[in-house]
């Protein structure tokens, strides 16, 4: 009598359009366990086999570019974001543990949502028309800080004649040209670095520059500064507060700058 066939093993597209169609915001590929989705804040494992290192592998590797695969072999972990047509956008980060290959997706909408649906308050909408300062979009991971950034992006994008920068790590939201010019600059791709990108941004008649994450000094000293020039910078930071945005961004700082970064 012949052995019982196992179920044919999903594919990373299929498991993401399962992703989308169950209303998951991630999924989760680990070694030794069923690829998970996040479903109302919890994991949930399908109904599979736990994966073996080399079905992680194919798995994560399955929507990786040539040079997103070499520049993760070299540094064991990257990130990067990739579209599944008339399905969504995805930022991901494939990374190593244990040895094997692992991988985090979250589901990025293509359409970016105006900040009406948001339900943002009126000051927000405010802030996009400002002409210069820095604009800090503050919250804890999931929060909805960059979904809150394009929104604002896309309503500068429909209402004015300005050139925007973006520095992102990986790009998300898409921005097509509407009244602007849009330039989405994305870390390791399009340049080498936050500081790199931001170091050349003044030189590219910027109006508007969006700064993905502000993660050390180099990056906040080039945000102050593009902002102290007479531009509008939008940035986000992980903190949970307005209070602590403002300290984490002075502690970032040598202790004898501290106090002339507080004034």
């Amino acid at each position: 009598m012949a052995a019982p066939q196992e179920a044919p093993r999903l594919t990373l597209r299929q498991l993401l359009r399962l992703m989308v169609e169950r209303g998951a915001s991630d999924l989760h590929i680990t070694t030794g366990s069923p690829p998970q989705l996040r479903i109302d804040g919890s994991l949930v494992p399908l109904r599979t086999p736990p994966l073996t290192p080399r079905e992680s592998k194919t798995l994560c590797y399955e929507v990786m570019t040539e040079d997103q695969r070499l520049r993760f072999e070299k540094g064991h972990e990257i990130d990067f974001s990739f579209g599944v047509k008339s399905l969504s956008r995805f930022r991901s980060n494939v990374f190593l543990q244990r040895g094997a290959v692992s991988g985090a997706f979250r589901a990025i909408p293509f359409e970016i949502r105006p900040l009406s649906e948001l339900g943002m308050p009126p000051i927000v909408e405010e802030l996009c028309s400002r002409p210069r300062g820095l604009v800090l979009v503050t919250g804890p991971t999931g929060s909805g800080k960059s979904t809150t950034l394009a929104s604002m992006i896309d309503k500068i994008n429909s209402e004015n004649r300005h050139h925007i920068v973006t520095v992102e790590d990986p790009i998300e939201f898409l921005h097509s040209n509407k009244l602007c010019v849009v330039n989405q600059r994305e870390v390791g791709a399009d340049t080498s670095s936050f500081k790199d990108a931001l170091k050349y941004a003044l030189r590219q008649d910027p109006d508007v520059v969006l700064i993905g994450e502000m993660r050390d000094l180099e990056t906040i000293e080039a945000a102050l500064t593009i902002s102290e020039t007479g531009h509008l910078v939008f940035a986000t930071l992980h903190t949970n507060t307005a209070a602590q945005s403002i300290n984490r961004i002075i502690d970032v700082f040598p202790s004898g700058q501290q106090s002339q970064i507080r004034a």
